[in-house]
């Protein structure tokens, strides 16, 4: 169930993570504005975030079964809609429904991983994540295609033709009929029933309990900040690097690359770090290199440089997801296991979808440099409330 799960994650995330490399050719195919671009992209963070608690609570209250299969024919429909769009309208439309899907999949997911694997969540966590950041290299490599590279690698035949041909929704399309036929692998085997009926959602109790104890509150904020960080910064990489650097295609693709391969190797080790040390330390020095890293991204100029910075950067922040879901599900109930989860990601990817929305407009009126600032704020927040929560 590992295996499959973290497959259906790594497909979904490279259909997601196919929208940050290809967003300055999505920009000038509907002809807007990055504050535009970054606009529908903080919708689907704000739906995918809103999805978050219901999906794992019903999951609780009913079967995991019950919510992952709606979640994979809800994805397979928003990037079917993504590849057959012509419009701003059609894209935000799908934007949108894209977040549905991900929040249906997204905590039910995680919850019957915790279910199976209780003494290495950390680690069950850290192999699971990592699809995010196989499905990160596996679209930094079709972006690269698409833009163009793939007419250079292969300059004769129908196959440089049709390369040359595809426009930024030409890859959507591979990755609805992939989901799908995963999909239909994960109904083959699963052992659970779908199972519908009604469930107390029992938000207050559960917003009540993630807020018990003062550390529990810090964990909350701590990671709604680092959340806004990654919002922000993901999704308009390959854009900053492309104006801010003066970086030209391939290069921001494949430096987009480097932050998912450095993940690769990095979640894993760090949930399986955590199940040994205090999480919180781990933590704590995954976000501290992060911004002493996003400095360097800021003010270095030349191409190893940057790609350094960049690495660095990716090995501290792409730490704290195995540990954060651990963080919060070691604290939760047995009969709340989604709930707490989808509560708790609710809070922060609902700041988290407010990360493009700053990135757009604050890099359009002041500037790259300024955004950046509030970005490595951010970073020494979070560690700092982390640090004094461990001390407490």
């Amino acid at each position: 169930m590992l295996a499959s799960l973290s497959v259906a994650w790594a497909v979904l995330q490279t259909g997601r993570f196919l929208l940050s490399p290809l967003l300055p050719d999505i920009i000038g195919a509907l002809d807007i504005t990055k504050a535009t671009a970054g606009l529908a992209l903080g919708a689907f963070q704000g739906v995918y975030a809103l999805t978050q608690y219901p999906s794992g609570r019903f999951s609780d209250a009913l079967t995991r079964a019950a919510l992952l299969v709606p979640g994979f024919v809800t994805l397979v429909a928003a990037f079917a809609a993504l590849w057959a769009t012509t419009g701003y309208v059609g894209f935000l439309a799908a934007a949108v429904l894209l977040g549905v899907g991900k929040g249906l999949f997204a905590i039910p997911s995680r919850a019957l991983l915790s279910d199976l694997f209780v003494e290495r969540r950390g680690r069950a966590f850290g192999l699971y994540t990592a699809g995010t950041d196989v499905g990160g290299i596996a679209a930094a490599a079709i972006a690269f295609l698409v833009v163009g590279g793939g007419a250079a690698l292969v300059p004769v035949g129908p196959v440089a033709a049709a390369l040359d041909a595809a426009g930024w929704r030409a890859p959507f399309l591979p990755v609805a009929v992939t989901l799908a036929l995963v999909g239909l692998l994960y109904v083959v085997w699963n052992r659970d029933t779908l199972a519908l009926g009604r469930a107390d959602v029992a938000l207050l109790s559960t917003v009540r309990r993630l807020a018990t104890t003062r550390e529990q509150r810090e964990t909350l904020v701590a990671y709604a900040l680092f959340y806004f960080m990654v919002g922000a910064w993901i999704n308009f990489l390959p854009t900053y690097l492309q104006e801010a650097k003066g970086f030209v295609s391939p290069v921001p693709e494949l430096l987009f690359a480097v932050v998912f391969v450095v993940g690769v190797t990095a979640k894993p080790a760090a949930g399986t770090l955590s199940d040994r040390v205090p999480r919180r330390i781990v933590a704590v020095g995954g976000l501290a290199l992060a911004a002493v890293a996003l400095v360097a991204v800021s003010i270095t100029e030349s191409l190893v440089a940057v790609t350094a910075a960049i690495a660095l950067f990716a090995a501290g922040y792409k730490t704290q997801f195995p540990v954060v879901d651990a963080i919060v599900l070691d604290a939760a109930p047995d009969a709340n296991v989604g709930g707490d989860l989808g509560a708790a990601r609710a809070l922060f990817l609902g700041v988290g979808a407010l990360g493009p929305v700053y990135m757009g407009v604050v890099s359009t009126a002041l500037g790259y440099p300024t955004a950046f600032a509030g970005l490595v704020g951010c970073l020494v927040a979070s560690a700092g409330i982390i640090a004094a929560g461990r001390r407490h």
